[in-house]
């Protein structure tokens, strides 16, 4: 465990995919959606705390779920979380963490994860992140870990290798292609989804804000004597009411040429839809994944029910839907529809306000 190595978990995220079980006051990455005991987040850094020493965590996450982040990683001291006053995408989100370090500790090695992901094979996973590490520190690269694709999955970005070593500069990245394009891309053997995970030295990707984010790099410079002082919290308002928001990916990793990339395959997935959720969860003699066993099926095959601890369901005659059962929210669709979702809560909302989102 190397004391310069620090942990950032991006945790700010709303997770509308997830509505109803997903709120804007409880989302996805403080909920135990696959049944696993643990939180998201509670997994994520129980994850890296093999790796990092627990004073080197910081979690950046929208002011309003500080509490929760508390809450659900206990070890942290208050000053471990950095608070957005309102969502940016990942760019100024990792630019938060990146300049405070810059103040504290201009020599530290950083990880960057979501907090919301799975990964079963955490063994190899360890072994990859300090293989990053280690690349990173000698090279002065950015790295990013590359998942074997198992399918031309249209919901992922995706990595092109430039060559076939175990860790190998990044060709380019693409976002979310049609299933044709996905489909070429997976026969190629180049392409590789995209974990959203990230290793660098401070050093150095302050040097390609200030190349590729120059604005960025520019507002958040103008306030580093004020971060970790009682004037962060206005400093970080006016930045973040001021800053552009774009992901890492758009900003930086796509122009910059010193990217690298080490894919592996240890039992990764995003967690991002409920499609998602079913296919990695237990199932039934009749392909139903039930939340509890207060649910009781009846020619219902290949469905996804989620219904509250407690309560008792009976769900008759229905093939290939989501069924989520919340306290004040009841959503059925089917799961050919899931992307409707968004819909559902626009409707939601223009009737009813932020009551149930």
């Amino acid at each position: 465990m190397k004391s310069n190595t620090y942990c950032i978990i991006m945790a700010g995220g709303i997770g509308t995919r997830f509505w109803p079980m997903s709120r804007k006051s409880m989302p996805k990455q403080f909920l135990d959606i696959l049944g696993t005991g643990k939180s998201f987040i509670r997994a994520t850094y129980e994850r890296f705390a093999a790796l990092v020493p627990n004073e080197n965590f910081i979690v950046v996450t929208n002011r309003a779920y500080k509490e929760l982040v508390l809450q659900h990683i206990p070890e942290l001291d208050e000053t471990q979380v950095l608070c957005e006053p309102r969502g940016r995408n990942t760019a100024p989100c990792i630019a938060y963490a990146a300049y405070s370090l810059l103040k504290s500790n201009p020599d530290a090695e950083m990880i960057v994860t979501p907090s919301d992901h799975l990964i079963l094979n955490e063994t190899d996973f360890h072994a990859i992140i300090r293989e990053c590490l280690e690349f990173a520190a000698e090279y002065d690269a950015l790295m990013t870990v590359g998942i074997n694709p198992t399918r031309p999955d249209t919901g992922y970005g995706y990595i092109q290798k430039s060559n076939s070593d175990v860790i190998s500069r990044v060709k380019c990245f693409t976002e979310k292609p049609n299933l044709e394009m996905a489909q070429t891309f997976i026969e190629s053997g180049e392409f590789f989804w995209n974990a959203g995970i990230f290793i660098w030295k401070v050093r150095n990707i302050i040097e390609a804000f200030s190349q590729h984010l120059p604005e960025h790099h520019a507002l958040f410079s103008a306030i580093i004597d004020d971060l970790g002082t009682e004037r962060e919290e206005a400093a970080i308002e006016q930045v973040f009411s001021e800053c552009k928001a774009i992901s890492i990916d758009y900003g930086v990793m796509e122009k910059a040429d010193n990217v690298y990339v080490r894919c592996g395959d240890f039992g990764w997935s995003d967690v991002g839809t409920w499609g998602s959720v079913y296919q990695l969860s237990r199932k039934d003699a009749f392909a139903n994944t039930k939340s509890n066993d207060g649910c009781y099926t009846y020619a219902t095959r290949s469905s996804i029910i989620s219904i509250p601890e407690g309560k008792v369901a009976i769900i008759n005659g229905l093939r290939d839907y989501i069924v989520v059962d919340t306290e004040d929210v009841l959503m059925i669709c089917p799961r050919s529809e899931e992307q409707s979702i968004k819909k559902y809560i626009d409707d939601v909302r223009f009737d009813k306000g932020d009551k149930y989102i």
